[in-house]
């Protein structure tokens, strides 16, 4: 049997009525830009019960990335492209981590203890990898070396939120811009941004984007050699329909005006 822990050795880790690890929409979409979203979700599988979490907490940030993934689904719909959207919170998995380091499965997120996941073992890990990391990848993968075979352009745009204080410090940034090796789309966006009046933008904060420490990026962005970037909005200004619509369509406009500035430099 299954513990709160996860799956025993050569069990599932999702059951039939528990959702696939991910959503693709709009897997035919016709521009450049291609959307993921790593902390889209707050699902926990039924087998891990709440991970020993309150419902107050299965809210929080710690769980997911708030408003990202409506923010996402509505770039999907205005460019008419595809976003992968990943189901599980990041509690069970950090989808955007390898499962090699050490907060793949976090015991502590900010000051919360996350008692499912303490004693976890090698197995039960190894399910959460095969059964909801890799499923997620996989179709990213696959979504992108479809685009390389047909000769199609792509943009790599990852969508995330952070919160507005960490640990007690107030994060005065409305948004970030994160890269690392190829700061070639990333710069731009960054200007067209930082151009508009009132908005602070971070480059490369509220955190520094690395592969030793994110994945989905440096992975599917760096290693294919295509442009890319990483949005952290913060989430008080994505927590409501009107602020994600807001957002959308500000991130709409500037990467449509940097995708054209790409192209003429």
């Amino acid at each position: 049997m299954l513990d709160a822990t996860g799956s025993g050795d050569g069990v599932k880790l999702l059951d039939a009525d528990d959702p696939a690890p991910f959503t693709i929409l709009r897997a035919d979409g016709d521009s450049p830009f291609f959307f993921t979203c790593e902390h889209a979700g707050k699902r926990i599988p039924k087998h891990l019960g709440t991970l020993g979490l309150d419902a107050e907490d299965r809210e929080r940030h710690i769980a997911w990335d708030i408003g990202a993934a409506e923010v996402a689904r509505q770039l999907s719909r205005s460019f008419n492209e595809t976003v992968v959207l990943q189901t599980y919170s990041r509690l069970v998995c950090d989808c955007n981590r390898s499962p090699a380091a050490h907060d793949f499965i976090t015991t502590l997120s900010e000051d919360t203890t996350i008692p499912g996941n303490i004693g976890v073992t090698e197995a039960q890990a190894k399910a959460r990898e095969v059964e909801i990391f890799h499923p997620y990848h996989d179709r990213i993968r696959a979504a992108l070396d479809a685009r390389a075979a047909a000769g199609r352009e792509t943009v790599l745009i990852s969508v995330h939120s952070c919160t507005p204080v960490f640990h007690g410090v107030s994060r005065p940034w409305q948004v970030g811009v994160l890269y690392e090796r190829d700061p070639r789309f990333a710069r731009i966006v960054l200007e067209l941004l930082r151009a508009e009046p009132g908005l602070c933008v971070g480059d490369n904060q509220p955190y520094q984007l690395s592969g030793n420490k994110d994945y989905a990026i440096p992975v599917h962005g760096e290693q294919r050699s295509i442009p890319h970037l990483e949005f952290e909005i913060r989430q008080d200004l994505i927590g409501s329909t009107d602020g994600q619509q807001a957002w959308a369509k500000k991130l709409h406009a500037v990467l449509e005006a940097g995708y054209q500035r790409l192209h003429a430099e």
